[in-house]
């Protein structure tokens, strides 16, 4: 195979396996869990969605499936990206942050960069977590994709891997742009992507005030739930004509993780209502309770036909907690279910066994137990190997 031939076929499998395990994250959703909506509670907004962070799991809806404007929640993908380049080793918080005439001609919210003006992508991130400046956003955005629409490109191929289906990302920022779309649902997935693996945005977008420039540029935080509810860690709110008023706010409490998702509302007052209506619901309704003990828990498993023996498993998939309804009754109690061996080929990663959590006899939810290494096939020249091995004594 030719080469550009052969980097084609290999980009095109690494982001199918992104997408796969963008999926199977979906996938992690609880079955028992049903979602609430407009009939047993309303918010003031066009749409809205409450989930559980670590399962993915919806916990309330209201047209969470409307394509709407998003405002500045768009750099929540901006963010996304800036820190999976940070965790590539592609740049540092340290880089300087060169800022162009583009970035120096964005309206709304902003630091008033000034072309040719230098600050590090940690003051740059603080400026969009905190005061939401779209200049210091597409600055970013040019730094890491190196132009704005090269890196709309990468926006609109992470939410397709991500699964984001009705959004579609014109800019990096979020001002009004014919096209530039998403919906409650999809916020709500790109939010509990940069929660769960850049955990590290908490540090920017927890900050109530800070400055630039020597102290000459303030920021105060556009988040003002950071004051007004316990448990808020952040996230990012947003304000356009196009989009109204909107949010998606995290918050934990006693181990549950919640994302609120308020989209075109009326005004900050009810965004934030809005927010703390649905954190209200979430933290009232449900518990994180900790997964129970295994009776036993293997750290091997016997394969046949392999010269390794035996693999160690991998019990990563199993969360730390489960989601509940608070009451609901009947403890909860874990079943391991594993083969009493492995026949070779086996590959690390390999489903070979399951946990199903109960309550009762009702089955909540099944965790996938994975071998931690390969263990190829036994060949022939291999089995000569061993043998004259364990004949001599010598390897």
């Amino acid at each position: 195979m030719k080469k550009p031939a052969f980097t084609l076929v290999l980009c095109l499998l690494l982001a199918l396996l992104t997408m796969l395990r963008s999926y199977a994250a979906a996938a992690d959703a609880l079955p028992h869990i049903t979602p609430a909506g407009t009939d047993t509670l309303d918010v003031p907004c066009a749409a809205a969605i409450l989930i559980d962070e670590d399962s993915g799991t919806v916990l309330y809806e209201k047209n969470a499936d409307q394509q709407r404007p998003i405002a500045s929640i768009t750099k929540v993908m901006t963010l996304l990206l800036a820190f999976e380049a940070l965790s590539a080793g592609r740049i540092s918080l340290s880089d300087t942050v060169p800022v162009s005439e583009h970035a120096y001609h964005m309206g709304g919210s902003q630091i008033w960069l000034e072309p040719g003006e230098q600050f590090t992508l940690d003051e740059m991130l603080r400026a969009i977590c905190v005061s939401s400046a779209n200049d210091a956003a597409v600055a970013v955005a040019e730094l890491v994709g190196g132009s704005e629409p090269a890196f709309v490109e990468q926006m609109n191929a992470r939410a397709a891997q991500l699964g984001m289906e009705q959004t579609t990302f014109r800019n990096a920022c979020g001002l009004d742009t014919e096209g530039h779309l998403s919906t409650a649902r999809d916020v709500a997935i790109m939010s509990r992507e940069i929660l769960t693996h850049c955990p590290e945005v908490l540090h920017y977008s927890g900050i109530w005030t800070d400055s630039l420039r020597n102290g000459q540029t303030q920021l105060v935080n556009t988040n003002k739930l950071l004051k007004r509810y316990s448990g808020v860690t952040g996230l990012k709110t947003g304000t356009t004509s196009g989009a109204g008023v909107c949010i998606s706010a995290s918050a934990t409490r006693d181990g549950l993780k919640l994302i609120a998702v308020i989209l075109g509302a009326p005004s900050s007052a009810d965004r934030f209502n809005a927010a703390t209506t649905l954190l209200d619901y979430g933290f009232g309704a449900y518990e994180a309770a900790p997964l129970p003990a295994l009776p036993s828990q293997p750290l091997q498993l016997a394969v046949k036909g392999s010269a390794e023996g035996s693999v160690p498993l991998d019990y990563s998939a199993l969360p730390e907690t489960i989601l509940l309804e608070k009451g609901a009754g009947a403890a909860l109690r874990a079943e391991l279910t594993l083969p009493e061996t492995l026949e070779a080929p086996v590959e690390r990663g390999q489903a070979v066994g399951k946990v199903s959590v109960y309550q009762g006899e009702n089955l909540l939810s099944e965790y996938e137990v994975r071998a931690a290494v390969d263990a190829a096939k036994l060949t022939l020249p291999d089995a000569l190997h061993l043998l004259w091995e364990s004949l001599t004594g010598v390897p």
